[in-house]
């Protein structure tokens, strides 16, 4: 009795008190509970389960053609409205009104950015000073990056640094959307 005694206390005080004891209990009860529910709904029979298709299931015309990467080598062309600036030109005259921000007060700077950013951008530089500008000149020419039809990409060279714009035209008119800075 002592003996049984024993193993009992040592079953309850120290195995199902360890984390080994407390896994063992949790895998009994799952395979318990999986026991008997597999007792409860039968056996059940195996053609009931998912169909065997007769042929392969394709999502794609296998007489389309080549199925490879879709995309031409040569980049699109941006499209503006008739009688609207290129990209070009509002990346210009962004540029140029992201560094002329000294000279005047900080209104004026966000009234000068205001018609060429998107409500967005324009929401974004609200508690931008112009004084933390680190750029004061341009020192070459902008390189456009058309991207799709709708998107470019313009990197502008500054005396301290890579001015990055990104130009969208959702209806055909060009608005810069994203300013970016790189020290070079």
């Amino acid at each position: 009795m002592s003996m049984m005694r024993r193993a009992a206390e040592f079953l309850f005080t120290r195995v199902l008190r360890s984390r080994l004891g407390i896994a063992l209990v949790i895998g009994i009860l799952v395979v318990g509970v999986l026991g008997a529910a597999r007792l409860v709904s039968g056996l059940g029979d195996p053609q009931t389960g998912l169909s065997q298709p007769s042929e392969p299931i394709t999502t794609v015309d296998p007489t389309a053609g080549d199925d490879g990467v879709v995309g031409s080598t040569t980049p699109p062309s941006p499209v503006s409205l008739p009688g609207s600036p290129p990209p070009e030109q509002i990346a210009d005259r962004f540029t140029a009104a992201w560094l002329g921000g000294r000279d005047g007060g900080t209104d004026e700077w966000h009234a000068a950015l205001r018609p060429l950013s998107t409500p967005e951008l324009t929401e974004e530089l609200a508690g931008a000073d112009p004084a933390g500008v680190p750029a004061e000149r341009t020192t070459g020419e902008p390189s456009l990056r058309p991207r799709t039809e709708r998107f470019v990409e313009v990197l502008v060279p500054l005396d301290s640094g890579r001015l990055r714009l990104e130009l969208v035209a959702p209806d055909g008119q060009w608005l810069v959307d994203a300013v970016d800075w790189e020290r070079t």
